[in-house]
C-alpha cells in the first residue's frame, strides 16, 4: 500500500464534464444528469483501499443524511486488470452491500481522476450549484491505522456551511490513503 496525499485541486475550478459507467445498473451516468440547482458531492473511492474502508461507515451515513439535499456520486479509477477487487462487478456488489443509494461509477479511462488531480482514495470534491470546486480534500482527521472512529466532520462541515449558505472559512486539509492504480 502506497500512501499518497491529494494534492488539493484549486478551489473555483470548475466540475470537469463526464460520461462513465455506473456500476449500480451498467448504464453510463452523464455529468448532465446532476441537478444545476443543487452541489454536487464526488468521492474518489475504490473497493480495496484500508482507507476507503475505514469510512464506509461515514459514506452511507452522509449519503444518507444529505442525498436529497445534494448530489452525490462516486468513482473508481483504479487499474482493474492489476487490481480485480475494483472490478465493476466487485464495485456493484459493495454498493448494493452498503445499500449505496448514489451513483458508483468507473473512471475507465482514468481521465476523470486526472481532471481531478486525484492521487489517492479516498479524495473528496464538494462542488456548489455553479458546479464550481468550494471544498476538496479529506472527510476528516482520522485513518484507518488510528484508533479513533471515523466522523466525517470536516466533510460534513463543508456540506452544512454550503446547505446555509455560508463561506467554508476553515482549514482544508489534504486527504490521504492509497495511490490510484493507474493503467501501465
Amino acid at each position: 500500500m502506497a500512501l499518497k496525499y491529494s494534492q488539493m485541486l484549486e478551489l473555483n475550478s470548475k466540475m470537469p464534464q463526464f460520461n462513465l459507467l455506473n456500476s449500480c445498473n451498467n448504464k453510463f451516468f452523464n455529468s448532465n444528469l446532476l441537478a444545476n440547482n443543487k452541489a454536487k458531492l464526488i468521492m474518489v473511492i475504490c473497493n480495496h483501499c484500508p482507507y476507503v474502508i475505514h469510512y464506509h461507515n461515514v459514506i452511507s451515513m452522509v449519503a444518507d443524511q444529505y442525498i436529497d439535499k445534494i448530489e452525490i456520486i462516486a468513482i473508481s479509477s483504479n487499474d482493474v486488470i492489476n487490481y480485480p477487487q475494483d472490478s465493476v462487478l466487485e464495485m456493484a456488489k459493495l454498493a448494493k452491500k452498503l445499500n449505496w443509494q448514489f451513483p458508483y461509477l468507473y473512471d475507465k479511462d482514468q481521465k476523470l481522476a486526472k481532471q481531478l488531480k486525484a492521487v489517492c482514495t479516498p479524495e473528496f470534491y464538494l462542488y456548489n450549484k455553479n458546479n464550481l470546486l468550494i471544498y476538496r480534500g479529506r472527510m476528516d482527521s482520522t485513518t484507518a491505522e488510528s484508533s479513533e472512529k471515523p466522523n466525517g466532520k470536516e466533510l460534513i462541515n463543508a456540506i452544512k456551511c454550503y446547505l446555509s449558505n455560508k463561506e467554508i472559512e476553515f482549514k482544508q486539509y489534504p486527504s490521504m490513503g492509497c495511490s490510484i492504480k493507474w493503467i501501465q
